[in-house]
């Protein structure tokens, strides 16, 4: 397989003619597969020219380093955006719907030339985008996303460890460990609980408001 080189790419796949300057938008979500809490995703733009060889996927970092990454991310962007979808928006329209909403608002939330989606999606968008299998590993911008969005997530779920430390969200971010899959069978569901993801959906599919909503920075 060819060495991936982002200028080709995008002057082959978009007819972008790629220049220094030209703003590139990386989208990526954590949290997808998680049993409790949200997905999350991040949208973050950096120059074509920006170079930072210690960004990469997050699930290859220590927890330390995408703390200190997340950092250099942040202050290095030309801007950047976070997206949240509930749990409970989840389990009324599914986890791929989710997906979608929460790359269409980063979409339209953030000013770029281009937007390299993480994944294999079929968004809605008037903007020039283009959905990539493992963006997160390949273009700069969609690795910083994927930092920032899964420390986000993470310290998330650290937080609400503490009002049901029962789950040990602390250790597992909300995901299907076995000490969580023990707790839920022990305790019952939390109302951050995905509950299609456990058992099956009421069937309740009278509409809500959506609680899509752009995730303080910080």
């Amino acid at each position: 397989m060819s060495q991936f080189v982002l200028s080709t790419y995008l002057t082959q796949s978009l007819g972008i003619p790629f220049h220094p300057d030209l703003r590139i938008c990386g989208i990526d979500e954590v949290g997808r597969g998680a049993f409790a809490g949200p997905l999350v995703a991040c949208g973050v733009v950096f120059p074509a020219s920006y170079v930072n060889t210690d960004l990469r996927d997050s699930k290859e970092l220590s927890p330390s380093r995408r703390t200190e990454l997340a950092e250099v991310v942040r202050n290095d962007a030309l801007s950047w955006e976070l997206s949240e979808i509930s749990a409970e928006d989840i389990d009324r329209h599914g986890v791929g719907w989710a997906n979608r909403t929460a790359f269409e608002y980063l979409l339209e939330a953030l000013e770029a030339d281009v937007y390299i989606c993480d994944g294999n999606l079929k968004l809605q968008s008037a903007k020039t985008w283009i959905s990539l299998p493992k963006g997160d590993q390949l273009v700069t911008a969609a690795s910083g996303a994927s930092i920032i969005a899964k420390t986000h997530r993470d310290g998330l779920m650290e937080h609400h460890h503490h009002e049901a430390p029962m789950y040990c969200w602390a250790d597992n971010k909300g995901y299907g460990s076995q000490a969580h899959r023990e707790a839920i069978r022990i305790h019952g569901l939390h109302p951050l609980h995905r509950r299609s993801f456990i058992h099956e959906p009421s069937g309740d599919a009278s509409p809500v408001q959506l609680t899509i909503f752009p995730a303080a920075h910080s």
